[in-house]
């Protein structure tokens, strides 16, 4: 099967420039292809995953994926997807950003023996001269045809700064320098990036006379027409110091019903008659699925560990989604042991620092259930605050010391986000 038809099947297709140029460009020889990830934070998020696993299909049909760390880029800002100018970060900030988001690329792709590669725009695009970039680069770029491009007319009627007007010529020479210097022929990247994708193409015809192709994968909402990526507590990061993996794992298992099926194909490699016979099932069964989507994509990015204990740890507090295990699938998750007494994330309290009494306030801040007290507050005002099956009544309930030795006390927030806190050796 083609790239081209692997993604299609799995619902990554959202245009493509010349199908039938690529599918002959593919049984050739094998393509190179592209995806730019900006650095404008430490960490991608589940956002990212789309772009991610599209490069990670083309690895393993044999070709050789480019991602492209935008240090150049990050320092002018991709107004696609914006209602407002991004933030301008500082150079050493986007480097730094850039140095750990490659470390995280590398938990899904193979960069050893040149298998997959990792460069930085910023080596190209930083120590370009203005006027010579105009003069061999801008004099190719009709100004009436970037204003139809969509990434740049959402953005007229709110404002767009000239800085950002810029970034559509920058991204097109990421294209063309990467077909110059490494037979790049392809790049992929949101509905939002086609105007971009579309630009380069026309870039490297007009500089060389080659031919290049670009791809596009829908943006993604949930069932309810919601931006992807994001929980009750906010983004959903890769990193798992900023998203834990029991939460990263929860998050998958909210899944709505109706997404089920879309989200096997984009965030799993199950094969795709799997995915659809898994997103067809009906009650407990299609929760049967929702933990199999759970659990294969936290294994993706978090490995086999830390899945497991994820879905142990969920299987303990809230019971097993099909109970008679009448749900077969090849996804690893069958092979698990079922052990209803297996413990939540546990939360260690130091027991020199433990007073004798301790607003419940407190502990859902010290356990990372909330960012601050004036959000355990709203938590707890709004009845979303649990002491085990126990709503907490009021926000200056203390819990007393004795209830958190031995296996403590386990809080919740909402119905999904728990954990367990006891005294260090108590």
């Amino acid at each position: 099967m083609s790239l081209l038809e692997t993604l299609k099947n799995r619902g990554f297709l959202y245009q493509v420039t010349d199908e039938k140029g690529l599918l002959a460009a593919e049984e050739a020889a094998p393509l190179i292809g592209y995806i730019g990830f900006d650095p404008t934070a430490e960490s991608l998020h589940v956002g990212s995953l789309v772009p991610i696993m599209a490069l990670v299909h083309m690895q393993q049909e044999g070709h050789r994926p480019i991602a492209v760390l935008g240090g150049g880029t990050a320092m002018v800002g991709d107004p696609s997807g914006k209602t407002e100018m991004r933030k301008i970060l500082l150079k050493e900030q986007i480097a730094a950003n850039g140095e750990k988001i490659k470390k995280q690329l590398g938990k899904y792709l193979d960069f050893e023996r040149g298998k997959a590669l990792a460069v930085d725009n910023a080596t190209w695009l930083l120590s370009l001269n203005y006027v010579d970039f105009l003069r061999e680069i801008g004099r190719h770029f009709s100004v009436n045809r970037m204003l139809t491009a969509e990434s740049v007319r959402q953005r007229l009627e709110a404002g767009l700064s000239f800085l950002e007007f810029n970034y559509m010529l920058l991204q097109a020479y990421d294209f063309y320098k990467l077909n110059e210097t490494h037979a790049c022929v392809l790049q992929m990247g949101g509905q939002d990036q086609w105007g971009n994708i579309v630009a380069g193409i026309d870039l490297i015809r007009r500089m060389s006379g080659k031919a290049a192709y670009g791809m596009t994968f829908p943006l993604l909402t949930n069932a309810s027409g919601e931006k992807f990526g994001k929980s009750v507590a906010g983004a959903v990061w890769l990193d798992a110091e900023k998203t834990s993996p029991y939460d990263f794992y929860q998050f998958w298992r909210n899944t709505d019903d109706r997404d089920v099926e879309k989200f096997l194909g984009f965030f799993t490699f199950l094969p795709i008659e799997e995915v659809k016979r898994l997103g067809n099932l009906k009650d407990k069964a299609l929760n049967r699925a929702k933990e199999i989507l759970a659990y294969e994509a936290t294994r993706i990015t978090h490995g086999e560990t830390a899945a497991r204990k994820a879905y142990m740890a969920s299987v303990g507090h809230f019971g097993q989604a099909d109970p008679t295990g009448s749900v077969e699938t090849s996804s690893t998750i069958r092979s698990i042991t079922i052990n209803v007494g297996a413990s939540v994330p546990v939360y260690l309290l130091p027991a020199a620092q433990t007073a004798p009494e301790i607003p419940a306030i407190d502990l859902f801040v010290l356990s990372g259930l909330a960012k601050s007290k004036s959000e355990a507050r709203r938590l707890i005002g709004q009845g979303g605050g649990y002491i085990g099956d126990e709503r907490i009544s009021g926000v200056e309930t203390t819990i007393l010391q004795d209830d958190l030795t031995g296996e403590g006390i386990v809080l919740r927030a909402g119905k999904k986000r728990v954990i367990r806190i006891k005294i260090q050796g108590g």
